[in-house]
């Protein structure tokens, strides 16, 4: 029949890409995804049938590469919410239904507020609040996240600089990369112009990346990130101790602070195998000059703990939950 032939003709195509080809002596692999609709079940005209392969196409290349996928209704539904989601996420950027929170950081010796976290909030007209581990994942995968990144960072560095010019000269902006930004080259452009239009110091800026995001090309994100540095610009390494962890990365990149992941700290102090974790890395950073921040801290346990093993930034519901640009105003007099 002819979902039998489809399928033997889609492995004999991944069969044949399979195969490295020579270029200069140098073998190439390659990978394909395939989708398959079959009519009259997925459509009788052409457009109806491109279209829903397209669909189980781009199914099958999130399953992994060399990989194949009939078309099915499920995956109609998930392309028409797709759809939806990219139509929301350009509107909600053109009619400004994003807002930052900012989450303070806070100096457990000193009780003063050291810096914040800005975080991304979608109100969105229709379904109210929509979290951010929905729509961010979406604006990443829909190639949007650059151009909402590019807000952030500019909306971000001019609130800062009007906190800065009252008087707290000291405050640090910490701003998320994803990786999309990351590979784009024209970030660095995008940072200089955010620092200059806003008339922030670059020394107020650091930039949270992840260590995935640093995987692949090392030397050409070195470079990256060299020159970004080169601004007046520092790099935290987020989520530290949850993916590669690599010690040469700390050594070869240029990076400023580690942040210790939160899930290291939910069974902090009870349990003993997140504590060695959570001393090893705080002494790691210590023993390399690198700043140290905790996230997630939400009670005076884990607070205790983090203070007796020489761990003072500390960031978490424990002093405050991300707060809007009017609350986080007042929220600075009281930790200056």
């Amino acid at each position: 029949n002819s979902m039998e032939a489809a399928y033997l003709v889609s492995q004999r195509i991944l069969t044949s890409v399979r195969q490295p080809v020579l270029i200069d002596e140098h073998e190439i692999f390659m990978t394909a995804s395939i989708g398959i609709s079959v009519c009259p079940a997925d459509g009788e005209d052409v457009e109806s049938l491109i279209k829903h392969a397209s669909s189980a196409k781009d199914f099958s290349r999130k399953q992994g590469s060399n990989n194949y996928q009939f078309f099915s209704s499920e995956m109609n539904a998930q392309s028409k919410e797709r759809i939806k989601m990219e139509s929301n996420l350009r509107k909600a950027l053109e009619n400004s239904e994003f807002e930052l929170h900012y989450q303070p950081k806070i100096n457990s010796e000193t009780h003063k507020l050291v810096g914040m976290e800005c975080l991304l909030r979608w109100n969105q007209p229709e379904t109210g609040s929509v979290p951010p581990a929905v729509f961010i994942p979406a604006a990443e995968e829909l190639g949007l996240i650059v151009p909402i990144g590019e807000w952030v960072l500019h909306e971000a560095c001019q609130t800062t600089s009007e906190w800065v010019k009252s008087g707290f000269e000291n405050l640090k902006l910490s701003v998320n990369v994803s990786p999309k930004q990351f590979n784009e080259i024209s970030l660095k452009k995008s940072i200089a112009s955010a620092i200059k239009s806003s008339g922030l110091s670059p020394q107020n800026l650091v930039l949270e990346i992840t260590e995935s995001m640093l995987m692949g090309d090392v030397e050409h994100h070195i470079t990256l990130l060299q020159h970004i540095v080169d601004l007046g610009v520092a790099f935290s390494l987020d989520d530290f101790g949850t993916g590669y962890s690599s010690l040469s990365y700390l050594k070869k990149f240029p990076i400023h602070e580690l942040k210790i992941d939160r899930s290291f700290l939910t069974n902090v102090p009870e349990k003993n195998e997140d504590n060695s974790i959570v001393k090893a890395i705080i002494s790691m950073a210590h023993s390399l000059g690198l700043n140290l921040i905790a996230e997630g801290v939400e009670n005076v346990e884990q607070l205790d703990f983090l203070r007796q093993h020489n761990c003072n930034i500390i960031q978490g519901f424990y002093y405050s939950k991300p707060l809007d640009k009017a609350v986080f105003t007042a929220f600075l007099t009281s930790y200056a």
